[in-house]
């Protein structure tokens, strides 16, 4: 274990904390057990941070909820009353000034449009600030500031604020400082929904909370890179320097260069550096249109998320399966559109299958594609670009969720069947961005392998997965 100055700098303190109550340091899979706790912790209180603002709407502006039932999942089973936020310290069924009067909705959509062009816009500077600056830092400062203003909107209902340069502020700078995610929303909504009957401010300082909480955490337990708690290719520990023996697999000697890799230098990339990394841009664009129908169209998609990323890990092939998913994305909002009104559970099966194929390659782009991208051979082990490729990968993502809703509401004017060709063209134009990483996939498959020194198939030689070999 190496105990230089720099390493021991950089070791977050709750593990120096557990290390000299334990007297022993944790080996180099507990870690990783650990980062994967720590990221889902973040991702899903990310989530539940972004969606008290779709959750309130109808509190604000009541009108805008009178003739139809709240969203699924969040549902009556979750919200007392009417889902009018009426209670004890809650509001009666007037709103909330500036946002019941008659240009309420438009209030409310310009906040939104307000949050998601800060949101887009700001993602490609902080994506090159994460390959920058210290990433458990960096990711501590995002969270605890969105907490701060997320929960800082929420106090406009306990400060009686009914000024709307504050609430439109609070969001854009909230906006800031978001981060890429790809957990699904609908446990956001659950919780915003939850303390809802207590005031509509709640809805705002819960989540706050505890996306700021989880922002401490992250400080205290997540080492950024291997040398951060004293693992690199040349000091790991014995344990697992036999287990990298014994197995002989190249993904183990895959593993051990990623440790050397770490203990080298690091230098960030710029944008245009990282955008010449072949693929980023044809799944940019692809996330562009994805994101688009995905916001306009489909929440959810839990089950496409986690099938798209089985799917692809098992075929090797991360293109091709969102491409598929894409692609079956267009019958499946024909279908909703034939059929989503015979009846509610109709509706929210159709609506579950839509969402399963448009947020399966959704979630597998902005996570997986995003991470194998921004390890890719031609940065030659020398250079930080994840967090750049996943900025403009996620954030060119973001400006067609920004832009999916707005085009809707033109188009909804013209009749819902032009909406849904609108629909319609863009998976269908997410699907062909991909066709020339298909064949490419397509035609690595196809190649006879070439016989490893151990007699063993070598993967990373064969390239099964383009976007993959050799990558690191």
């Amino acid at each position: 274990m190496s105990t230089d100055s720099n390493t021991m700098r950089r070791t977050p303190p709750g593990i120096l904390l557990i290390r000299s109550i334990r007297g022993k340091d944790w080996s180099l899979r507990s870690y990783r057990y650990i980062i994967l706790l720590l990221t889902f912790i973040a991702y899903a209180s990310y989530h539940a941070s972004r969606k008290p603002s779709s959750i309130v709407k109808s509190v604000l502006y009541p009108e805008s909820m009178k003739s139809s039932d709240p969203p699924w999942p969040v549902g009556n089973v979750f919200i007392k009353g009417e889902f009018s936020g009426s209670g004890a310290n809650g509001v009666d069924n007037e709103g909330w000034y500036p946002f019941n009067g008659t240009d309420g909705t438009s209030k409310l959509g310009e906040i939104d449009v307000a949050f998601l062009a800060c949101y887009s816009s700001g993602m490609y500077a902080a994506g090159h600030l994460g390959d920058t600056l210290d990433l458990r830092l960096f990711l501590t400062t995002g969270m605890i500031g969105s907490g701060i203003f997320v929960g800082l909107f929420g106090m406009g209902f306990f400060w009686n604020i009914h000024e709307f340069w504050f609430y439109l502020s609070m969001q854009m700078v909230a906006g800031c400082f978001k981060r890429p995610v790809g957990l699904p929303s609908w446990r956001g909504s659950l919780l915003a929904a939850a303390v809802l009957d207590y005031g509509w401010g709640w809805s705002f300082i819960v989540p706050g909370a505890l996306i700021a909480s989880a922002g401490v955490l992250v400080y205290l337990f997540l080492p950024a890179y291997p040398e951060d708690i004293g693992f690199s290719g040349a000091n790991a520990s014995s344990a697992e320097e036999e287990d990298r023996i014994q197995k002989g697999t190249a993904v183990n000697v895959e593993k051990s260069s990623d440790l050397k890799a770490g203990s080298g230098s690091r230098t960030s990339i710029g944008l245009f550096e990282a955008c010449s990394i072949p693929g980023v841009i044809p799944f940019a664009l692809c996330l562009f249109f994805s994101k688009l129908v995905a916001y306009t169209f489909c929440t959810g998609g839990i089950v496409g998320g986690i099938l798209a990323g089985y799917i692809s890990d098992k075929l090797k092939a991360r293109a091709t399966t969102a491409a598929t998913f894409m692609f079956a994305a267009i019958p499946s909002m024909i279908l909703y559109r034939l059929y989503g009104n015979i009846s509610r559970a109709t509706n929210i099966l159709l609506m579950m299958l839509a969402g399963l194929f448009v947020n399966g390659p959704y979630a597998l782009i902005t996570t997986a594609v995003s991470a194998d991208l921004g390890t890719h051979s031609s940065l030659r082990g020398d250079s930080r670009a994840l967090a750049t490729v996943t900025a403009i990968i996620d954030g060119t993502g973001s400006v067609g969720a920004a832009l999916g809703p707005l085009i809707t509401g033109f188009l909804s004017s013209k009749g819902w069947d032009t909406v849904f060709m609108m629909l319609n063209a863009g998976a269908l134009i997410a699907s062909l961005l991909l066709s020339h990483l298909i064949i490419a996939e397509f035609r690595e498959r196809t190649r006879k392998p070439l016989p490893s020194s151990h007699g063993h198939q070598n993967h990373e030689v064969t390239g099964l997965q383009p976007l993959l070999s050799n990558q690191r």
